[in-house]
């Protein structure tokens, strides 16, 4: 195979891509709405209030009790509000429900003067989680939802200085129903960003109906945090884990709504934005043929998407308690990846964030995570961090680079060879013979049919996990360099009046640099290969033009640490080809060729003899259907 078809395979490649991800929708100018403050400041730890929740443009309403087994409560709803290290959490009276969650290491996209607004994890007038318990009832069954009922807020108890325990009560009949969180302040995030959950119920048996099941419904609307609405949606999606398995399952994206029956049960589902996620986790029990969906907010709107979660648990007589974790934090890979189950197994809930396929995955997972979180250690700017990464990429992909080039290089200096041959057989029926007589010329000068693919082929993996790499990376997200405000986000300096179709609305300058250092290497590459390769003069266009303008366009909009890293990696392989090039010079390569002659003394490889065997059955069926 001859060089040049490493060039277009590489492009082929990046282009399936990235197409998929940036075809979607045109980028569109958002306005964030503010969130309306809807409870009341908390103590140092945790208070109680008596003012009444209110939802963001909704008056209270008092509550009206909807069924006969539950008792009438106080209908003022108390809001309280506890916090640790990294998070705050409103919890409401009003179903007995966490209302709303703060992160207080992370703020919303703003202009870097003022960034000071801390993300909030969903809008707390959409959060609704509700569970159904079937009751007894003269006729029929009397379905008692947790969500339409006041609870009473028993005790705020703060046991230690690692924990603090929130006791809500619902009581039906001669029984109750106890919801109980739990917050801990460990100093571990993997522990700290995740609240324990535990439904008790007290003599809530005698009541119950005959029915196998308790139903679950929780729901919410989560904020636009991010400054690209575009990229933000491509990566918010819901997430759902099946026992057992080591990966997960998702909705995929979608610019509208996406809605899926599931057969099999899961023990747990996150409701997954860009860089933030609030997932569910059933322990003692599974959730059973959950139905999952969500609808794509307008780009205007303020929001991302809604989500929606449609299940039930098993119940029994027998059943006393259910065991529930919400996490509620960021989608990082080191937090993720220790998060455990009661009986100390992994939840794989590391896997939501987008990797790639597996050998990208692979490659993510083990080199380039473990060695961006060590270099954070040690440097702080992040700019300095992403050209370390991409020059000791290029040192370990630099003996493929080496090859490639030099499969080039052989290819120029034997062209007089191949030029006679093609004089030698200029008919189409001596196409066998040339054939042949052109991989005897590849043996002797020790040029691979592959040398020119293989290298490019094995890069690939590298380039698509740095690609899925950085716009997943929670670590970039709100660092500055130079003119960048954000590397999780594109890096705007000018704002057009008007929205270009598939480009979008503004200028990125790193993406400008990176199209620009892109074309230069596609025009060097180019007169490399276009006197020793004449069939590439019809790629001329595709390779030099077409593809650095096409990356213009879907480069736009991400993030700019990505299109820094791109930019860096091409004046690297760029210096790389100049320094190769320059020592490497025609004389020196017709020496290593002569000297491959005189230590193989004209053995062919095994690839080579099965080729020339296939050349000749080609060649001898092709001589009977002659005859005949």
């Amino acid at each position: 195979m001859k060089e040049n078809k490493s060039t277009i395979i590489g492009f082929v490649l990046m282009t399936l891509v990235f197409v998929g991800y940036m075809i979607y929708a045109n980028h569109q100018a958002v306005k964030q709405q503010e969130l309306q403050k809807s409870v009341v400041k908390s103590e140092q730890v945790a208070t109680t209030s008596t003012t009444p929740i209110k939802a963001q443009g909704t008056p209270a309403k008092p509550i009206e009790e909807t069924t006969s087994l539950v008792q009438k409560s106080n209908n003022e709803v108390i809001s309280t509000r506890v916090d640790n290290d990294v998070i705050e959490v409103t919890f409401s009276t009003r179903g007995g429900q966490i209302a709303d969650v703060t992160l207080k290491d992370y703020t919303k996209y703003a202009p870097k003067e003022v960034r000071n607004e801390k993300v909030h994890l969903f809008d707390p007038a959409s959060t609704r989680f509700n569970m159904s318990y079937y009751m007894k009832k003269q006729e029929g069954k009397e379905i008692v939802s947790t969500a339409d009922h006041n609870f009473e807020l028993v005790s705020v108890n703060k046991d230690d200085s690692t924990k603090t325990v929130v006791t809500m009560r619902l009581n039906v009949g001669e029984g109750s129903i106890d919801h109980i969180y739990t917050i801990y302040n460990e100093k571990r995030p993997e522990r700290d960003y995740l609240v324990d959950f535990n439904v008790r119920l007290n003599n809530i048996a005698p009541l119950m109906a005959n029915h196998p099941s308790v139903g679950i419904d929780w729901s919410n609307r989560s904020y636009k945090n991010e400054r690209s609405f575009t990229n933000e949606n491509t990566y918010t999606t819901l997430v759902y884990h099946f026992p057992g398995e080591g990966d997960v399952e998702d909705l995929g994206i979608s610019t509208d709504s996406k809605k899926e029956d599931l057969s099999a049960s899961i023990d747990w589902v996150s409701f997954k934005q860009q860089y933030f996620s609030s997932a569910l986790i059933c322990h003692s029990k599974t959730l059973r043929q959950p139905q999952v969906s969500f609808d794509t907010a307008k780009p205007e709107s303020g929001y991302i998407k809604r989500f929606a979660l449609a299940s039930s648990v098993e119940y029994t007589p027998q059943t006393s308690q259910y065991d529930f974790s919400f996490y509620l934090g960021p989608n990082k890979f080191s937090i993720l990846k220790d998060l455990k189950d009661q009986n100390g197994n992994s939840l794989e809930m590391e896997r939501i964030i987008p990797l790639g396929w597996v050998f990208s995955t692979f490659i993510s997972r083990w080199v380039v995570i473990p060695l961006f979180d060590f270099l954070m250690k040690y440097i702080e700017s992040f700019g300095l961090i992403i050209l370390i990464l991409t020059i000791l990429v290029k040192l370990i992909i630099f003996p493929l680079t080496y090859k490639s080039y030099l499969s080039t290089a052989k290819m120029r200096v034997i062209k007089p060879e191949i030029d006679a041959l093609n004089a030698k057989y200029p008919r189409q029926e001596d196409a066998m013979k040339k054939q042949q007589e052109m991989m005897n010329l590849y043996n002797k000068a020790g040029i691979s049919p592959m040398g020119g693919c293989l290298p490019m082929l094995i890069q690939m993996p590298i380039l698509i996990a740095m690609f899925r790499f950085f716009p997943a990376s929670i670590e970039l997200r709100g660092k500055s360099f130079l003119w960048s405000d954000d590397l999780s986000s594109y890096d705007s300096i000018l704002d057009l009046p008007f929205n270009i179709p598939f480009y979008g609305d503004h200028v990125s300058l790193f993406c400008l640099l990176m199209v620009i250092v892109m074309f230069i290497y596609s025009y060097i590459n180019y007169q490399m290969q276009g006197s020793t390769q004449p069939q590439m003069a019809g790629m001329k266009f595709m390779t030099v033009y077409m593809m650095p303008a096409m990356m213009l366009f879907w480069f736009n909009d991400y993030a700019s640490g990505l299109c820094y890293y791109y930019l860096l990696s091409n004046l690297i392989t760029i210096l790389q080809t100049t320094i190769i090039r320059y020592t490497l010079n025609d004389d020196k390569i017709r020496l290593m060729m002569d000297s491959h002659v005189k230590n193989t003394k004209g053995k062919k490889s095994r690839f080579q003899q099965r080729y020339e065997q296939l050349m000749k059955e080609a060649e001898q069926q092709q001589k009977a259907s002659k005859r005949k």
